[in-house]
């Protein structure tokens, strides 16, 4: 439950509810298991757990309707049938190739605990989504959505140092809900963070970030928690909502919009990440050092931001050098 005074929104990772007729399948039971296996085995965080079982819900109820609630019983042909309604449905490409990568790591999970020997997801590929470079806005839209008032007293400092995090530590949203107060180390210039799979690592934190940080946890943190005191303040979490409870990811989101409406720009949390991220490349920083930073487990994700810093370069050549726009005339 959050503040209304915090600005929440509906949390979009929220997973569907699991209709009763499709509890009673075999194969939506073997969802569960499954699920059961990414939080205990592999450690996959709450965030990724409520999407595959969303996932999973819509897959499994979509076969049930068509009488399949077995999963001896599910073929190429249903799975086709499903691909095909989500499209149908103005599902985004980015959004059938999560689908499908979740369902074919299903059907692999239940043919290796030896629930089933039906494995018809082995030859599907996953669907084919466009190349898309990040949102990221320029340097003088962050200047801009930094410099501009915050609300005096305890959600002004609470809410500058958020947004000072997400863009000068290019933190995931999640990270930022699950940062403690023995994650900081101001005097060092670190901050700890469990990223993706609960995986840790430490990133810089300094100037205007650390700065607004410890502004925050000195004049404002103490400060959010009910008049009457009657609920008890987190003791651990840095970002806290105006009852004392931690920071949700829907706040954030809200919070991060609305801050990016009120100059001009349609902003989401992860674009401040990408800006970062781009923002450093074009300062010249190394994309091993960015990689270790952004938290990605292979380079090549930290690499789509050296496309987006190429279209910078060119841009620049183009508006700076003199002979750059000269085109050849008709003889």
């Amino acid at each position: 439950m959050t503040d209304p005074a915090d600005t929440p929104a509906a949390d979009p990772s929220a997973a569907a509810p699991i209709a009763a007729g499709e509890a009673r399948t075999a194969l939506a039971l073997a969802a569960e298991d499954f699920l059961g296996y990414l939080s205990v085995e592999r450690g996959a965080s709450a965030n990724t757990i409520a999407a595959y079982r969303a996932d999973l819900s819509r897959y499994t109820g979509f076969l049930a309707q068509r009488g399949i609630g077995s999963p001896d019983d599910v073929d190429r042909d249903s799975i086709t049938a499903w691909i095909t309604s989500l499209r149908a449905a103005g599902a985004a490409p980015s959004t059938v190739e999560r689908r499908v990568a979740a369902v074919k790591s299903f059907h692999r999970f239940l043919v290796r605990e030896g629930v089933t020997v039906n494995h018809p997801t082995s030859a599907l590929p996953l669907p084919q989504v466009p190349a898309r470079l990040p949102d990221v806005v320029s340097i003088d839209d962050i200047e801009k959505l930094l410099s501009q008032p915050f609300p005096a007293g305890p959600v002004g400092y609470r809410d500058r140092a958020m947004l000072e995090v997400l863009y000068g530590c290019g933190v995931r949203v999640s990270e930022l809900t699950g940062l403690d107060l023995r994650d900081i180390d101001l005097g060092e210039g670190y901050l700890r963070v469990f990223g993706k799979g609960s995986k840790e690592r430490v990133t810089p934190i300094s100037g205007a970030a650390a700065l607004a940080l410890q502004e925050y946890l000195a004049h404002a943190r103490p400060f959010l928690r009910t008049k009457s005191g009657t609920r008890r303040q987190d003791p651990d979490a840095v970002f806290l909502n105006v009852r004392g409870g931690r920071l949700t990811r829907a706040t954030i989101h809200a919070l991060v919009h609305t801050y990016g409406g009120r100059v001009g720009l349609d902003l989401h949390p992860h674009t401040l990440r990408h800006s970062f991220a781009t923002h450093l490349l074009q300062g010249g920083a190394d994309l091993r050092a960015l990689q270790e930073m952004l938290g990605h487990a292979d380079i090549s994700t930290t690499q789509i931001y050296t496309h987006v810093d190429r279209t910078h370069l060119r841009e620049e050549y183009l508006s700076t050098h003199p002979r750059a726009r000269i085109r050849r005339t008709g003889a």
